[in-house]
């Protein structure tokens, strides 16, 4: 069997798993955060962080929920990398250092879980297990909730309440999460992923030194760093290493892990909005855009020319030969066009055009499918957009969902889609204007551009996946990419609920005849368009600079 096949074998093989599990996820998840039962142990926790589940919110009051939450998460995993060195199960590591540890707690709780560090040569188990990976879960579940808000606030009328958060927080994390969480270790373990709580161990020589290596609860944190979109490693290497990731199996297991959610969650927003349809239109804009990107990615790995990469069979540097270029194609293109951030290869070795597929797909919002719950919300903005310009061209109000579009719910949805591209060029210039963070570049010219441009994408749009070619292990940029994560994360929120809470009060509007349907291949078609067409105008100035300059070169 040549790679080429094999590469598209998996990519079926995984469209499949991913259309079963679609239906009974995306139902169960509908009848989870539309019940008014709580379970007895959500009941506990309640009681434990005193508050009331069935209290409505309006988007203010649900917002200071999610901020106050995650300042919380901020300041609780700050302090606990700061007194490692004094807490059991350290593994003999010192304490985190102070921009350090902001930068990581700023990456874990934002969802985006960028590492400046070396996993198994800075975290001990406290820290890996209590902190990071508690913020796995919780950070994931802050993503769903939003998004189901915001999804009630199309599907409800003349009211304020957007629902409870701290309800949808438990639930997601209770009802969702762990029991996903806990198969997906099972079959990790299965795999051959380590378990455990080992100490150092010395294997061997290495180039004239020891070689060590420490264990972990490494399942466990790897299925909810991927079902999570989370992406943060327990080693270095991330998913390219063998304890984290060692078959093509337990490869292929890990991208349905990130894609099964926020595939799933749109028929959750179908079910809930009373349409199906609108789902299904959500789903396929988003599966379009993700399997062209696959397609497009093969495409630069496999048929780039040259002597070597032609005996090699395609573009192998930095790939791991037990994945293969079609896996690590497909996974480059699922982590980045979600916000898990997680690597099994290292896309700083991809050719200049597929390193600016990976760009291109944060940039795009990643909302293709996005991540847990901020791939649908991202997606929602972009489809109130979408029918905002569907609306100018034939001269009707916009209305999407029964809901009219005025210049209020357009301007929540401008500041939305500004945010990030703000965040993201603002940073990089200062960056390469600046002569210290330069130093950090690996690569001069295109390339070395392209890392610090990767560096804030990543970022800035919660993706947490590096270029691999970046020493961003510095004061700046773990300031400065620290800073962009939490205002990539929680500016957008703001918006989002607020957009919510403008829907949820008014009133339906009847349907005519002349409405544009929301639910055809048409509406599909143009907001797949709108898409790329917003993304191409405010980010190819940069991409020329970079990826495109570098593959147009090579």
């Amino acid at each position: 069997m040549g790679p080429v096949l094999a590469g598209v074998l998996q990519l079926l093989a995984l469209i499949a798993a991913l259309a079963l599990a679609h239906k009974p996820l995306g139902t169960y998840m509908a009848k989870i955060y539309t019940s008014d039962k709580h379970w007895r142990v959500e009941k506990w926790i309640y009681k434990a962080i005193g508050a009331d589940p069935d209290t409505e919110m309006r988007w203010p009051a649900y917002l200071r929920g999610v901020l106050a939450f995650s300042a919380v998460g901020v300041l609780f995993l700050y302090l606990l990398q700061r007194l490692q060195g004094v807490l059991p199960g350290s593994l003999g590591f010192a304490s985190i250092d102070p921009d350090q540890a902001f930068n990581t707690a700023a990456s874990f709780v934002s969802n985006t879980n960028w590492q400046s560090y070396y996993g198994e040569q800075a975290m001990g188990h406290v820290v890996q297990t209590a902190g990071l990976a508690v913020q796995n879960f919780v950070s994931a579940a802050v993503g769903m909730a939003v998004a189901v808000a915001l999804v009630r606030g199309f599907a409800r009328s003349r009211t304020g309440g957007l629902g409870n958060f701290w309800a949808d927080l438990v639930r997601g994390v209770v009802r969702v999460l762990v029991p996903i969480a806990v198969v997906g270790a099972l079959v990790l373990v299965a795999c051959g992923v380590i378990q455990n709580f080992s100490g150092i161990h010395e294997v061997g020589q290495f180039m004239g030194g020891s070689q060590q290596w420490n264990g972990g609860a490494v399942a466990s944190q790897e299925a909810i760093k991927e079902l999570g979109t989370n992406g943060g490693g327990y080693f270095n290497a991330n998913s390219a290493h063998p304890f984290e990731n060692p078959t093509p199996f337990s490869n292929l297991f890990e991208i349905f892990l990130i894609l099964l959610i926020p595939f799933s969650i749109t028929r959750t927003f179908g079910i809930m909005v009373g349409s199906v349809k609108q789902g299904y239109a959500i789903l396929a804009t988003m599966a379009t855009i993700w399997v062209g990107f696959v397609a497009l990615m093969m495409w630069t790995e496999f048929s780039h020319h040259g002597p070597a990469f032609e005996a090699a069979g395609g573009a192998t540097e930095g790939k791991e030969v037990r994945f293969g270029i079609g896996a690590s194609s497909i996974f480059a293109v699922s982590t980045t066009l979600t916000s898990t951030g997680a690597v099994d290869s290292f896309h700083s070795s991809f050719t200049g055009l597929g390193g600016g597929i990976t760009l291109l797909g944060m940039m795009l919002g990643e909302i293709a499918p996005g991540g847990v719950g901020s791939g649908l919300y991202g997606m929602l903005i972009m489809a109130v957009i979408a029918v905002f310009i569907a609306g100018l061209m034939v001269g009707r109000t916009p209305e999407y969902l029964g809901k009219k579009i005025g210049s209020r719910e357009i301007k929540l949805a401008a500041c939305y889609i500004l945010i990030t591209p703000a965040l993201v060029l603002v940073f990089t210039a200062f960056a390469m204007a600046l002569p210290t963070p330069a130093n950090s570049m690996t690569n001069s010219g295109a390339h070395g551009f392209s890392e610090i441009l990767y560096a804030y994408t990543s970022g800035a749009n919660n993706n947490g996946s590096a270029f691999a070619g970046l020493n961003a292990d510095t004061q700046w940029f773990n300031t400065t990419i620290g800073l962009a994560m939490l205002l990539g994360r929680f500016l957008p929120m703001v918006f989002v609920l607020a957009l919510a809470g403008s829907l949820a009060e008014q009133k339906p509007v009847p349907a005519t005849a002349g409405m544009l349907r929301t639910d055809k291949p048409l509406y599909a078609g143009l907001l797949a368009g709108t898409i790329i067409i917003i993304t191409g105008l405010t980010y190819f100035p940069a991409l020329a600079l970079g990826p495109l300059a570098e593959g147009l070169a090579g």
